[in-house]
Formats: C-alpha cells, sequence, structure tokens
C-alpha cells in the first residue's frame, strides 16, 4: 500500500520521445554487462539483476529527457545515468546499510581519480563504479571546453561527496531541516550534474561572461531542485520504508511540519510548483535582459535559449520516466485527473501533452497568491513566540563613545538630510549597540568602523524603497548601483571620482578606511561581497515593482545577500590571517556553520518587523509573508512556523559547531592553529547571533510610536522615544553582515 496518494503535478511542457530509444537500451545494456554492474557481485552483494536493469529502464529516461539527441550522444547520456544510478545502489548497499563511513570516505577519494580536468587518468580501475566513470571520461570530455570540465568535475564531485552527509545523517538518526535539506539536496541529488550533461546533448555552452550571473544560477537551482522534490515524492516508499533512508523531502516536511505523510507530500509537490514557476518568471523576466547587459552575440543567446529549453525537455520527460520506472513509487498515477484526458484523449507514450490542461489549473491558484498581495494590510494581533536562543550576550564597554562617534560621521557624510533620515530616527536605530553586541571584544576605532559599514547600508534600505521605490524606477536604482564600484578601487593607482551623493562619499571614507590595508585577493573579495548586496537590493525593487511575493527558496538564498552573507564569509577568512587553507572553508561543515547562522539572523529580524514592513512600508520581502502564501496559513501560524525554522537552523548550527568541527579537524588533519582560529571563528558567530537578538527585543524600533514617526516630525517632549533604540530591517540589513567581522579583521 502506498503512504500517499501522489500529488497533481505542475507541468506545462509536453514529454518528447527521443526515435532512437530502442538502440539505446540494447547499448546500454551491454555497456553495463561489460562494466560489470550486472549479476556481478559486489563484496558478495549482487546490485543489479538483469530484470532491474530492464525494469529501471534508464534508456526511457534519457529518451525522454533528451529527446533531440542523436543516436550516439543517447548512448554515451544513456551510459552515464546508468552510472550514476549504479553508483547510488552500489554505495547503498556498501555503506548506507553498514554505516561504515571510513570506507566509504576511501571509495570516495578514489573515484575524484578518474576525472582529471586536464591530463590522461593514470589509476587502474578497481570496481565497476571506477570502469564505467573511466570509460565516460575519456569518451566525453575530449568534445568539451575546459570550462565545462571543471563545472561538470565539481558537480560530480558533489554528487558522489556529500554521499557522506546522507550516511552521516543515517548513522545519527538525524532529520535535516528544510532550508539545510534543500541546499544539500542540490549537491547530492545530481540534478546540477543533469544539467551539464544537457549542455553536451544539445552542444549548447552557456557563453561564460554569464554562466555564473544570478539568472542562470537561479534557472540552474530551480531546475535541480524541481528534479529533487519529484524525485523524492516518486522514491518515498523505496526510500524511507525500505532503505531507512531520511534524506527525502516528504520525510523533512513531515518532521519539520509535524503533519501527516499526505500533507507533507502535498507541502512539496507545492514547493515544486514555486520552483518551476520561479523556473520560467527567470527565464522570460532576466535571461534577456543578461543578454544586452554582457552584450552576448547572436550565437551565445541562440545556445543559452537551446540550454533553457534542454532544462525544460528534462523536466517533463524526467516526470514522464518517473510515471513509468519500476524503480518509484507510481501506482495510479497515469489515471485521469481531469482535463482533456476525460475525453477520451491520449494516456500511453508520448501523450503528456493531455494532461496539460489540467495541470494548468490545479496549480493556478498558487500562481496568483504570489502576485495578489495587497500591499499595506492591516496586520492583526499577533503574539511573537519564544525565540530560543542558547549563547550568552557581551557588550562592549566602548558602545557610549561609539554613539556619539557615528552621530558625527552620519551628520559630515550627509546621510542626515531630514528627508530620508533626520537625527532622531539615525539616534533611534542604535546601530552602535547593534556593533557592541556583535563585536563585544572591538577597540573603539573598529567598533567606530562597524557602526559606520551598519549606517550605510541601513541609509541605503531606507533610501532605495523612498527615491526608486515608490516611481517604480528601477534604470536609476541601476546605474546608481554601478556607481558603487567607482568607488571600491581594488588597484591603489585607481583614483576615485568626486561623490555625487552622501551614499557615495560614506562608501568612499568606509572603503579607504578597511580595504586600504588589505592584500589585493582580500580587497578583491571583499569589493565583490559588497556589490553582490547592492545588487540584491535590485532584485526587490523589481518585485516590488511586479508585486510578487518572492519564491521560498529564492526569498531565503537572495536574503542572505542583501543581508551581506558573502561579505562575512570573505572578511572572516581574512580575519584569520593565512592558517586556514581556503578549501577548508568551502566544506559542508564551515558552509553549515555560516549559512545557519546568518538564516537565525535574518529570520530573526523578519519576525521583529513583520508588522513594520507589511502595514506600515508596504513591503513583500519577509519570511512571515512568505510562509503565508506558500503555505496558505494566517499570520500566526506563519510567525510561529518561521520560529521554528530559525530554531532549527540554530540547533544546525550548534550541530555543525559541536559535531561537524571536530569531524573536519580529524577528516582533514589541520593543525592546532587552524583548529584555534576555527573555533575562534565559530565563537564569533555565536557572540554574532546574541548580540542581534538583544539588539532586537531591547530596542523602540519596532514600536508604534516609533514606526509611525516620520523624519522632519519634530520629537515629542514626552513619551518620545529616548536615546537610541534598534538597528535596520528590509533592504539595508545586509550592513550587518558587512560589520559583523570587520572589526576582527586586525
Amino acid at each position: 500500500m502506498q503512504p500517499f496518494a501522489l500529488p497533481e503535478f505542475y507541468m506545462p511542457y509536453p514529454a518528447r520521445l527521443n526515435p532512437h530509444l530502442e538502440g539505446a537500451r540494447e547499448h546500454s545494456k551491454a555497456w553495463a554487462y561489460t562494466m560489470d554492474m550486472i549479476d556481478v557481485p559486489q563484496h558478495g552483494t549482487v546490485i543489479w539483476d538483469e530484470h532491474d536493469f530492464d525494469s529501471h529502464d534508464y534508456a526511457l529516461l534519457c529518451a525522454y529527457t533528451h529527446p533531440d539527441a542523436g543516436a550516439t550522444e543517447l548512448d554515451l547520456v544513456t551510459d552515464w545515468y546508468v552510472w550514476v544510478f549504479y553508483f547510488d545502489d552500489h554505495f547503498l548497499e556498501l555503506f548506507k546499510r553498514t554505516g561504515d563511513i571510513d570506507s566509504a570516505r576511501a571509495y570516495l577519494d578514489r573515484i575524484a581519480l578518474f576525472m582529471p580536468v586536464t591530463g590522461e587518468i593514470t589509476e587502474t580501475a578497481e570496481n565497476p563504479v571506477e570502469r564505467g566513470l573511466e570509460d565516460l571520461w575519456n569518451r566525453t570530455v575530449p568534445h568539451r571546453s575546459e570550462g565545462w570540465r571543471r563545472r561538470f568535475v565539481e558537480s560530480t564531485r558533489n554528487l558522489l561527496d556529500e554521499s557522506l552527509w546522507e550516511l552521516a545523517n543515517i548513522n545519527e538518526g538525524r532529520v535535516s531541516n528544510p532550508i539545510e535539506y534543500i541546499e544539500m539536496r542540490r549537491k547530492v541529488g545530481g540534478a546540477p550534474w543533469s544539467a551539464n550533461l544537457i549542455e553536451h546533448s544539445v552542444h549548447a555552452e552557456v557563453p561564460d561572461t554569464i554562466a555564473a550571473s544570478r539568472p542562470m544560477e537561479v534557472l540552474r537551482d530551480c531546475f535541480a531542485d524541481a528534479v529533487h522534490l519529484r524525485n523524492d515524492l516518486f522514491s518515498y516508499q523505496r526510500e524511507v520504508e525500505d532503505e531507512g533512508e531520511l534524506s527525502n523531502g516528504v520525510l523533512v516536511f513531515e518532521k519539520f511540519l509535524g503533519c501527516t505523510t499526505q500533507e507533507a507530500a502535498d507541502a512539496v509537490n507545492d514547493l515544486l510548483t514555486s520552483r518551476l514557476h520561479q523556473f520560467e518568471h527567470t527565464a522570460l523576466t532576466e535571461v534577456p535582459a543578461l543578454f544586452d547587459e554582457h552584450g552576448v552575440d547572436l550565437s551565445g543567446r541562440a545556445e543559452t535559449f537551446a540550454y533553457v529549453k534542454g532544462l525544460q525537455d528534462w523536466q517533463s520527460g524526467g516526470h514522464e520516466w518517473h510515471l513509468r520506472s519500476s524503480r518509484y513509487m507510481n501506482e495510479g498515477a497515469l489515471d485521469t485527473r481531469g482535463g482533456p484526458e476525460l475525453l477520451g484523449g491520449p494516456t500511453g507514450l508520448g501523450t503528456s501533452a493531455a494532461r496539460i490542461f489540467s495541470s494548468l489549473v490545479s496549480t493556478a491558484p498558487q500562481r496568483l497568491r504570489a502576485f495578489s498581495h495587497q500591499p499595506f494590510e492591516s496586520v492583526g494581533p499577533i503574539v511573537r513566540p519564544d525565540i530560543y536562543m542558547p549563547y550568552d550576550l557581551r557588550l562592549s564597554p566602548h558602545l557610549d563613545a561609539a554613539r556619539e562617534n557615528l552621530a558625527t560621521w552620519c551628520h559630515s557624510m550627509g546621510l542626515i538630510d531630514g528627508i530620508v533620515w533626520d537625527d532622531h530616527k539615525m539616534r533611534a536605530m542604535d546601530l552602535p549597540l547593534c556593533s557592541a553586541g556583535i563585536h563585544p571584544d572591538a577597540s573603539p576605532d573598529q567598533l567606530d568602523l562597524t557602526s559606520g559599514w551598519l549606517a550605510w547600508g541601513t541609509y541605503g534600505d531606507d533610501y532605495y524603497p523612498v527615491v526608486y521605490g515608490a516611481g517604480r524606477n528601477l534604470p536609476a536604482a541601476k546605474l546608481a548601483t554601478e556607481r558603487f564600484k567607482l568607488f571600491m578601487p581594488v588597484d591603489d593607482d585607481v583614483p576615485m571620482p568626486a561623490p555625487e551623493s552622501p551614499m557615495e562619499a560614506a562608501l568612499a571614507d568606509l572603503w579607504q578606511r578597511t580595504a586600504g590595508p588589505m592584500a589585493l585577493d582580500s580587497r578583491r573579495a571583499f569589493r565583490k561581497s559588497i556589490v553582490d548586496m547592492c545588487e540584491s537590493w535590485l532584485w526587490e525593487l523589481a518585485n516590488q515593482a511586479d508585486n510578487r511575493i518572492p519564491d521560498p527558496i529564492d526569498y531565503v538564498e537572495m536574503r542572505r545577500k542583501t543581508f551581506g552573507s558573502d561579505l562575512t564569509m570573505s572578511l572572516s577568512r581574512i580575519s584569520h590571517g593565512r592558517l586556514v587553507p581556503p578549501e577548508i572553508y568551502r566544506t559542508r561543515t564551515i558552509q553549515a556553520i555560516e549559512h545557519s547562522a546568518m538564516d537565525y539572523a535574518c529570520l530573526l529580524n523578519d519576525v521583529f518587523s513583520y508588522k513594520k514592513e507589511i502595514q506600515y512600508e508596504g513591503e513583500l520581502h519577509n519570511a512571515v509573508l512568505v510562509v503565508r502564501n506558500f503555505l496558505d496559513v494566517d499570520e500566526q501560524t506563519a510567525l510561529e512556523i518561521v520560529n521554528d525554522l530559525m530554531t532549527a537552523r540554530m540547533k544546525e548550527f550548534q550541530h555543525a559547531v559541536e559535531v561537524g568541527l571536530p569531524g573536519l579537524f580529524s577528516d582533514y588533519s589541520l593543525d592546532e592553529d587552524v583548529r584555534r582560529a576555527l573555533s575562534t571563528y565559530a565563537d564569533e558567530l555565536k557572540d554574532w547571533m546574541a548580540g542581534i537578538l538583544n539588539w532586537h527585543a531591547g530596542c523602540a524600533r519596532y514600536t508604534e510610536e516609533e514606526i509611525r514617526r516620520r523624519p522632519g516630525v519634530p520629537e515629542e517632549p514626552a513619551g518620545a522615544v529616548p536615546g537610541f533604540s534598534s538597528g535596520p530591517t528590509g533592504l539595508g540589513t545586509g550592513a550587518l553582515r558587512i560589520s559583523s567581522i570587520l572589526t576582527a579583521a586586525r
């Protein structure tokens, strides 16, 4: 009996079947036999017999997902998929079922030797996985550029290496939280790997000038998330009930939301639909503008569109294969659900177009909700839940002096203009209070610098909506953002132009004080982090112009940028000197520490600022609103879910520090100095989170009196907000993360 009924899937594109299917079936079976993947025991266990191979029908998967590939290309792509599914089952039998993580790590280390970006393979294959990879690598890479090879190596290594994350969760009996799961599933799920094969099969490589841009990354991420979430729905019974797997989206939602399996499956399907909507929105609104911005020629545009079409084909074809493969739970999945097929339309292979109508109808309400929010809606009476904080607060003794120094600096830079800010508003933010909490050990000068960065980002937060948002003047906002780059020169011999606004003057001053002592590579990373944060403000303005509530995953990931997370990572590395090897910062453990701390702070801000942003500012970028819209629940429920997610991210942070760091030290044989530096970094993030919570909880910024007050309105002699209040919310809160480690670079 199936644990739940499969939901109605959003699939607006018909699946098409490659005419070379039968040839690929014959070729792939012969290839699998040659590689000893069928009927050959591995450590005493037969991974696949012939019936397993035939019933899984990987050739059908590839014929659906690569409908326009030629016969030779389809054979090659099918062999790649046979290999990757064999790896998955091979790893399951040898390591997941036994929990032997040490042997699993050695196994994965060897596989990497069969994927050299340049040069020949020098190792001798010892098992079917290695033999298959050696053959496939030699048949594929001669036809691809070095850039493609590097991307494919990275996605393949992620696919293999992150299997250890799944294994570690099984050994600990640990179910991840939704944000962690989506992030890690992209790597272990293999869809980015599939995206690279799409480029190969359609003979179209995305131009290097735009390959790493936000729109292309969003397309790849949406593609990956939709592929993985769909797979989770079909594979729940096999993975969770048979294999004891804990890395499944339905199980993750079931545990996090405390709901039934059917309700969790429906929520996963809603998220899948949202990701496909995001894919379409990005392809139609952001990619064409990207071409113009980077001057992509007609050939590059054609190859990019061929790639995007290939991603769409994969979604449709992958869905059709899941409906038919014996590998998955799909009983009744081909039953009619409404639409043209009820009139006697086709139901066999290649007739998925008949289901498009019901697919569009069933998912229309979700799409409409994203664009139908009424700005400035009244927020009802809600109760803020208790917030989980396991770390103690420490405050800098230099707080009082920093308050006066910041006031003097803001006046001198022209930030106190009487329109965006007046003196009361600046003091009511009490940015030095935030600095004193996140940098309790800072010197007076360092605390002043941190407060200055907070002020710059917060002023930008208030300035962009007032000056550009109200009039929907996105071109002017983009021009202003581009000009910021002129005041952050990487090379010392590049002069700055004369500032034309308070933001430019303040940025020029902060850049010289902060980046001046940095080495060239550190300065470049520092600059990119600030640019990323500023450009994320444009994303928010674009959503405001469309009155579009963001997709939940896109929101979380862009919220890190509006919060300045990239800057945090670069400056944190600088603050620890050259002690920590760069590759250590890219490990799963350090990424988990950084991202969970960042998400905790972002969600915390959204909980406190909800009424201010939704009722008084007409804002769309708040996690409580995003959850309300996505789950279609009331305000109080959404608030509690956001708080639960914030708690889950904090507990993930604790787990990564207490369990992950010691494991990282051991796995990489790190010396004592590096271990001390990373432990110190984790302690700094503990201070940072505790300081931000204290700042929000003790401020007056979110009271009715402060929310209603506008710059230029005289202060009331009685009942006015005394002294200082809290820090920024919304667009400019990225400055928090900018400054959170500035003073650590000492």
